[in-house]
């Protein structure tokens, strides 16, 4: 029987984030302490865990054949792997910082400037774009320090809350890129890993919408009834079902986190009573 191998993060919040996701859709994994990986019980997966920047080589080689990593790794190390979902955590982005003293009026200052940064082939490819000429030194990791010492005059790194950058006197002035963790597949994939890859991607999707949606109980009057289910998009209508007491109903319905107040706020003013806010584990569509 084949055995899908998929690569996390060996570490850190998008490792935590990533194993979070695989044991909502129903792979528990046995690891111990500095274990390269680990088999789940429950279903045919094996995972790596790897430092993130390894893993796109290990994609394209096909020594793993999917990954939950961080997009803008892919865009500076995978370029022709593909993306077979968006997963929605681990956000960040790839910005531009300079010294807070510095006089920054737009990227034309970079032009001559040093700058330091992991990511030299999405940096390269934005200073192309617009027509820039500056100087990159390659740095593996704390790139922040590298204007305090001297070594560069600004940096591009990836940016979540920003506090790095203001503890280190930075500030960001460009962004290159948004960024969050992604499911991604080797080139190299036969016909029966990608059938595994298919019910994990089906049960991804449901536990990503189940985390982007609510369920919403409320009381109304069955005059209100019509008015507030227009509001309410659902899945394909709303439930109304006629309570104890006549003349009013309950109805139900799911609601994007994304248009949650406003909704609610909608529904209040269209005569709404005793909402009900639930969360929802998944949904299967």
């Amino acid at each position: 029987m084949s055995i899908l191998r998929i690569a996390v993060q060996k570490s850190g919040r998008l490792h935590d984030e990533s194993m979070e996701l695989l044991k909502d859709i129903g792979i528990s994994i046995d690891n111990g302490i500095d274990q390269l990986k680990a088999s789940a019980r429950d279903f045919p997966v094996e995972v790596f865990y790897l430092r993130n920047g390894d893993i796109p080589q290990y994609l394209k080689d096909g020594v793993v054949d999917a990954a939950i990593i961080g997009e803008n790794v892919l865009i500076e190390k995978g370029i022709g792997i593909k993306i077979a979902e968006k997963l929605g955590f681990s956000s960040c982005r790839v910005c531009v910082a300079v010294p807070k003293t510095m006089n920054y009026n737009s990227i034309a200052d970079l032009e001559g400037k040093r700058i330091a940064t992991s990511y030299p082939n999405t940096v390269q490819n934005y200073l192309d774009k617009n027509g820039i000429n500056a100087n990159l030194h390659i740095i593996n990791g704390s790139v922040e320090i590298a204007p305090n010492i001297g070594l560069a005059d600004a940096i591009v790194d990836i940016v979540s809350s920003g506090s790095t950058l203001f503890k280190n006197n930075l500030k960001e002035v460009e962004m290159i890129l948004k960024s969050e963790a992604v499911l991604a597949v080797s080139p190299i994939l036969d016909a029966d890993k990608q059938a595994i890859l298919d019910k994990i991607q089906f049960r991804i999707k449901s536990v990503l919408k189940g985390r982007n949606s609510k369920y919403v109980l409320l009381n109304a009057p069955n005059d209100k009834v019509q008015d507030i289910i227009s509001v309410l998009p659902g899945m394909k209508s709303p439930t109304v079902l006629p309570l104890a007491e006549e003349g009013w109903s309950s109805i139900h319905s799911v609601i994007s986190k994304n248009q949650f107040w406003d909704v609610i706020d909608d529904l209040k003013a269209r005569g709404a009573q005793g909402i009900l806010v639930c969360p929802i584990e998944k949904m299967v569509i």
